[in-house]
């Protein structure tokens, strides 16, 4: 039987989000209804908020979550009800090409419910990457549902459904840092540090963070940065290069996504060495670099879409990292608020004041 539930809905661009009730339906064949317990207010959210992602407005906002699965639909054998899950955005398919050449954390056809969530009046919401979990409930496909321990806190396990998963998969999957690397990240927001961590987490020698805020470096500090620069003052390619014998570092990975910043990192790498994009640009930003540079340095460009992570392989390797005491996920908690204040929260985050406000319920 569809239940009416309270969710954070996005009217329309760069209107104030506000709290209203959702109708969230019965899972159809392999769907989940989900009673989530946390979530994260991640950038993304305010992209959607903003029209950054696209015009489907009404959008139900929150993806970086954490919860319970309270019903599963007809054919769903991979999560039960009482199971505790992180929700991800890239339920793999197992079909498309990408999947089926093994890798499949470039799925093409990742899975959504089919089912619509919707208001009071039936007007149907457009869930955050598929997922809508700032509310009390919310209707996903079950392979957005990855089982981990749950003797973890929500507020901690969702982070990984989004931001700290992309930071961290940035440095370790996409980046491959390896052990005595020298890794540069640029931007030191919730992504930001998350990289930083991940490169500690994999061995990295040297790790310079580079920003504009010195609290935002200070942050860095403590996940991990051996060094830290701040652009506003200082040219980070300079400062990068001089920190590292003049070469430049291995990986270098933008996590503001800006043209500028980009090509930031572009020169700041060694050569050879790979630059890594996890920021998240805007549609009408264009990037523009001498080809000859491109040819000439050789290395690797790479994108990172959610830190090229398989969910069910690195959601519970991480939160078993996280309780043995070898990456500090709790430290990412900023603060915890309710449902009524996540326009505030953004607020903050623009300001910089938080890696991160989390909604529990």
């Amino acid at each position: 039987m569809p239940q009416q539930v309270q969710g954070v809905v996005a009217p329309g661009k760069n209107e104030p989000v506000r709290v209203e009730t959702i109708i969230v339906p019965d899972p159809g064949p392999g769907e989940a209804v989900v009673k989530i317990q946390a979530c994260g207010v991640c950038h993304t959210d305010l992209h959607y908020k903003q029209g950054g992602i696209n015009d489907d407005f009404p959008f139900l906002l929150g993806h970086e979550a954490a919860g319970l699965v309270e019903s599963v639909g007809e054919g769903v054998t991979d999560v039960e009800p009482g199971d505790f899950v992180i929700l991800n955005w890239r339920a793999v398919c197992g079909q498309c090409r990408a999947c089926l050449r093994g890798r499949p954390w470039y799925c093409f056809d990742t899975h959504n419910a089919k089912r619509r969530m919707t208001l009071l009046d039936g007007t149907e919401l457009s869930p955050a990457l598929g997922i809508g979990a700032f509310a009390e409930k919310t209707l996903v496909a079950s392979g957005q549902c990855t089982k981990v321990d749950p003797a973890v806190a929500p507020e901690v396990a969702g982070l990984l459904g989004c931001g700290v998963m992309a930071g961290i998969g940035a440095a370790i999957n996409t980046g491959q840092v390896g052990r005595g690397d020298s890794v540069a990240v640029i931007g030191c927001g919730g992504v930001g540090d998350a990289a930083v961590a991940g490169a500690r987490l994999a061995g990295a020698a040297k790790i310079i963070a580079v920003d504009i805020d010195d609290r935002k470096l200070e942050t860095a500090k403590r996940m991990g940065a051996t060094h830290t620069v701040n652009s506003r003052s200082t040219d980070p390619v300079e400062a990068i290069r001089g920190l590292t014998g003049g070469n430049g570092a291995d990986v270098v990975i933008e996590a503001v996504g800006h043209p500028e910043t980009y090509k930031q990192a572009f020169y700041a790498r060694d050569l050879a060495g790979t630059v890594v994009l996890v920021g998240v640009p805007t549609p009408e930003m264009k990037l523009e670099l001498p080809l000859l540079d491109v040819f000439g340095r050789g290395g690797s460009l790479k994108s990172s879409w959610y830190g090229d992570c398989l969910p069910s392989r690195d959601f519970p390797m991480l939160i078993d990292l996280h309780q043995q005491g070898r990456i500090d996920l709790a430290a990412f908690v900023t603060e915890t608020i309710g449902l009524g204040d996540v326009e505030a929260a953004f607020a903050r985050m623009r300001d910089g004041d938080v890696l991160r406000s989390v909604v529990i319920l």
